[in-house]
């Protein structure tokens, strides 16, 4: 693979940033800031991350508008200067590490029912199984072992990575990222009556994900009851996370590692659910919520909130005395409301008593 150099200008063009110093330093490569070296280029998006400024030898570093420059730029680095350093980190490494192209060649040893369809450049790698009338649109990629049921349908520009499931009948749009061991359609998790009379309800639905959405390795998407669970366009979602039967995550929501969302609960657009947030089933999270790691969200969150729930780590000995106390809570919380009561009381008296003398 050829390998990309760029200019700072280049750069600077590519990403709507502005140049101070030396535009035509050669990058060949994004590097952290901490091991960049001539020819890196390196970012700062924090702001505990500025002493390593005085001793980066990084050839150009990307820094915000708000960033002090020196006045004497040294000759050999070059900055680069945008409004949001991350963002524009982000697109030079996608400038420097471009996706990889595949062969569109289908492996003789993926299994591939005669009543499936491929289209043009699908790529199929060995032990694939792709099922009875399943549709792959063109230029998505199977990775090894790669399991499509019967009736389900894939997009454009799809990448599938090794043991990700896909179960009968369910629904992926265009440029899904599916990591491994990702399981779509599993049945969801439903059971009628109890004990020996506990029977299984049949999970009849699917899981449709629409556009542009990545879901990580080891998570789960149940299939629904009935009808759909619905992934919609831009979601990211992280490596184990579990979203139930029936449940709608909005678009442009980013759910991060070990969350779990329960069934038939509807998140909204651009909603963030921090890690090992836990969700209860039909609820609904309102468009830009904001969920802190290891929240309970046990009913309805409006549009906008924050939430925080996780409880930090403390020295165990201290832990122990919280323990304790938290099941004399109750009783605490009633004699701190008998002691408001007195207080009050006596400071009624207090008064009546100023105002007697007062008079007299």
């Amino acid at each position: 693979m050829t390998k990309v150099r760029k200019t700072l200008s280049e750069l600077a063009g590519l990403v709507g940033g502005r140049v101070v110093g030396d535009g035509g330093v050669q990058i060949r490569r994004v590097a952290s800031i901490e091991e960049a070296g001539p020819g890196d280029i390196t970012f700062l998006a924090h702001p505990r991350y500025r002493p390593y400024l005085a001793s980066c030898q990084a050839g150009a570093i990307i820094v915000g508008d708000d960033v002090p420059i020196p006045a004497a730029v040294e000759s050999r680095r070059g900055y680069l200067q945008v409004s949001q350093p991350y963002i524009a980190f982000a697109k030079i490494l996608h400038i420097f590490n471009p996706i990889s192209r595949y062969n569109g060649q289908v492996s003789p040893h993926a299994a591939i029912d005669p009543t499936a369809l491929l289209e043009e450049e699908v790529t199929v790698f060995p032990y694939v199984y792709v099922g009875k009338g399943v549709k792959v649109k063109r230029r998505t990629v199977l990775f090894p072992g790669v399991f499509l049921g019967d009736g389900v349908e894939v997009g454009e520009d799809c990448v599938l990575h090794p043991q990700v499931t896909v179960r009968e009948g369910c629904r992926l749009g265009n440029r899904i990222i599916l990591h491994a061991g990702a399981v779509i359609g599993a049945d969801g998790f439903g059971y009628a009556g109890e004990g020996r009379e506990r029977i299984k309800i049949p999970q009849v639905g699917v899981v449709e994900i629409e556009d542009d959405v990545e879901i990580g390795a080891n998570t789960t998407v149940d299939r629904a009851t009935l009808g759909k669970t619905t992934i919609r366009r831009g979601a990211k979602i992280d490596n184990l996370v579990q979203i139930a039967h029936n449940v709608v995550v909005g678009e442009n929501t980013i759910i991060a590692a070990q969350a779990g969302i329960a069934g038939s609960t509807r998140v909204g657009n651009d909603v963030i659910l921090a890690g090992q947030a836990g969700v209860v089933n039909h609820i609904e999270i309102g468009d830009k919520a904001r969920i802190g790691p290891q929240s309970g969200i046990p009913r309805s969150v409006p549009p906008g909130a924050v939430l925080s729930g996780g409880i930090a780590a403390a020295p165990h000995q201290e832990w122990l005395k919280v323990m304790t106390l938290l099941p004399r809570l109750p009783q605490l919380w009633n004699t701190v409301r008998h002691l408001e009561r007195k207080i009050s009381q006596l400071a009624r008296r207090s008064k009546k008593g100023v105002k007697k003398h007062a008079r007299r």
